[in-house]
């Protein structure tokens, strides 16, 4: 921790080593700390903030409020413990890429004949390479914040980012990096080799398809150190403590909530009975209802029932690690070099419908 003393007032304030501008809890005045913005560790851009400290509670009770299958008991006691406006550093990359992937590919096709059912599966290798481009990736540069946490209150429109002045800081908390982009590159590599394979993916049509390999290698990169203004929130209740994102450009919320885990198993069991009692009926009054028929019945009210439980899981737990770049990708900028689907083998299955 450091010491400095607040220009304004006289009081003195304790900070970490990689605060870069607080604010004064005696007088209320911003407060900029000298020698940490400067040189290497001056921000080359900064998004100003958009939304406010009113909004950011706004959208925090919107957030908890919109939700179902919320604790109870969270939504009556929880205590709002910090809210703080807060400039994350970030790391944010252009690169042109030449990309090699490689999938996995099958066609499916199912038929009958007589009390038989065929079903031929198809296996392919395919290949596509060439060209594609990605603009402002970020990963944030603080090891205070969780990746996971800064990756889902994206994108931010870097468009519109200025060029730094410390006047933007005035009013907010801001962080220096102390993770270097040469730490975060793999991150920003990963997503960006998982948005050329989702990319190219769209020129690829089989029943299924999945990546094999990818290879993706720099032709040209540049890096921004950005600050990107982000509001953090947190709760206090039953002793846990929960944090919350808000997007400071766009308004995006995120954080994980409470479940009440009673309300959504009885739901979910629910749903499960509805669906199987309603598709039961059906296979019944068939004319060729059999065991099969029963057995199909149940398989359709647990996948009901296992997406039921999966969606409103995830409204609950919506921090997570993003997939691939698409939000990122630099439009028109993929040129295919390679176009290969090889063939590799089938195989065919029978299934006897019926004894009859």
């Amino acid at each position: 921790m450091s010491e400095y003393q607040c220009k304004t007032c006289g009081g003195n304030l304790y900070t970490d080593e990689n605060t870069s501008a607080t604010i004064c809890p005696y007088c209320g005045n911003a407060v900029m700390l000298k020698g940490r913005l400067s040189g290497t560790l001056k921000p080359d851009l900064v998004i100003p903030f958009q939304m406010t400290k009113e909004q950011a509670l706004k959208g925090l009770a919107e957030h908890t409020g919109s939700k179902w299958f919320v604790a109870k008991a969270y939504k009556e006691s929880n205590q709002l413990d910090e809210v703080k406006g807060l400039y994350v550093p970030f790391w944010v990359y252009d690169a042109d890429l030449d990309a090699d992937v490689v999938y996995n590919c099958v066609d499916e096709r199912t038929w009958r004949s007589g009390n038989t059912e065929y079903t031929e599966r198809k296996y392919y290798r395919v290949r596509r390479a060439g060209d594609i481009a990605f603009d402002h990736v970020p990963a944030d540069g603080s090891s205070k914040m969780p990746d996971d946490l800064m990756e889902s209150i994206e994108p931010f429109d870097h468009d519109k980012a200025m060029d730094f002045t410390t006047a933007y800081l005035s009013g907010y908390v801001a962080d220096k990096y102390d993770i270097d982009q040469e730490t975060v590159r793999p991150r920003v590599r990963k997503r960006m080799a998982e948005g050329a394979a989702d990319a190219f993916a769209s020129t690829v049509h089989y029943d299924e398809v999945s990546v094999d390999s990818s290879n993706i290698t720099a032709k040209s990169s540049t890096v921004n150190y950005t600050l990107y203004p982000v509001w953090l929130l947190s709760t206090d209740w039953n002793g846990e403590k929960f944090m919350f994102a808000m997007n400071g450009q766009t308004g995006k919320m995120v954080g994980n909530l409470p479940m009440d885990k009673l309300r959504l198993g009885s739901a979910t069991a629910g749903v499960f009975g509805i669906i199987a009692a309603i598709t039961l009926g059906l296979f019944f009054f068939m004319e060729d209802f059999d065991v099969g028929g029963l057995g199909i019945g149940l398989v359709i009210a647990v996948i009901a029932a296992v997406l039921f439980f999966t969606y409103f899981q995830s409204q609950l737990k919506n921090v997570k690690f993003q997939h691939g770049a698409a939000d990122y990708y630099r439009e028109g900028s993929m040129k295919l070099s390679v176009k290969e689907d090889v063939f590799l083998y089938k195989r065919t299955t029978t299934r006897r419908l019926n004894n009859d």
